[in-house]
């Protein structure tokens, strides 16, 4: 359980930092993700999709949640809040499931996302 609850904060922290270069060495070299309904394969497209993700979503703060974990699984829910260009916030929810490998490097990634409209009086991740 400590070590879970390790790997979530720890994931929390580094996303939060924004930094591709950073958060991408938390994944193995041939990491898989699908993230919505687009599919990443390789730290290399990972440092991409990060890139781009955090060119579109403006004051990103994220905030995750131990679900539950059994061996080198683990699953994680999710909300953050975000901006785009024109100033409309929004909250995105989801679920990851997540797999290690033997060195504790996340493998699989699968995020299941869905965003709503916020006011920016509404937000709750300052």
């Amino acid at each position: 359980m400590e070590t879970a609850l390790q790997k979530v904060q720890l994931a929390e922290d580094a996303w939060n930092s924004r930094d591709p270069e950073r958060v991408c060495l938390a994944y193995t070299i041939d990491t898989e993700w699908r993230n919505r309904a687009e599919f990443v394969n390789g730290r290399e497209e990972v440092k991409a999709f990060l890139t781009r993700k955090w060119e579109k979503e403006l004051d990103y703060k994220l905030k995750k949640e131990l679900w539950g974990f059994r061996e080198n699984r683990m699953a994680v829910r999710f909300e953050y809040e975000w901006r785009d260009h024109s100033g409309q916030w929004y909250r995105s929810y989801g679920n990851e499931l997540w797999e290690f490998d033997k060195n504790g490097l996340m493998r699989k990634r699968y995020a299941s996302i869905n965003d709503l409209e916020i006011t920016a009086d509404s937000r709750q991740l300052l």
